[in-house]
């Protein structure tokens, strides 16, 4: 399972997940920054990634276009770093059950 972290979520998060999952930050993909959307999608894409954002745009992407690649839209509002990691390792199991399906593209976390 690898997870690509948008721009509008710290780095340290992908940061503090690598012990349990693949994660990469869009800021070390290589993309020239700031990403437009598309590069992210298409990143993702190419390289078998979960696009994990706040950004509604990808929600919209993944009505339109299917995937992959998939994506996981966060809902929490406004959480620290800490608090987000806390989430997300919460819901693995969640995201693993979400990466194995063939059926679903994107998944919203509550």
């Amino acid at each position: 399972m690898k997870l690509l972290f948008d721009e509008n979520i710290s780095y340290r998060v992908a940061k503090k997940l690598e012990p349990v999952t693949e994660c990469l930050h869009v800021s070390r993909s290589g993309l020239k920054m700031p990403a437009k959307d598309a590069q992210i999608w298409n990143f993702a894409k190419k390289n078998n990634y979960i696009i994990v954002t706040f950004d509604e745009d990808f929600e919209d992407m993944s009505n339109l276009y299917g995937f992959p690649p998939k994506v996981i839209l966060l809902r929490f509002g406004n959480s620290s770093t800490q608090e987000l990691v806390e989430k997300l390792t919460f819901k693995l199991p969640e995201i693993k059950q979400f990466y194995d399906s063939e059926v679903y593209g994107l998944l919203e976390m509550f």
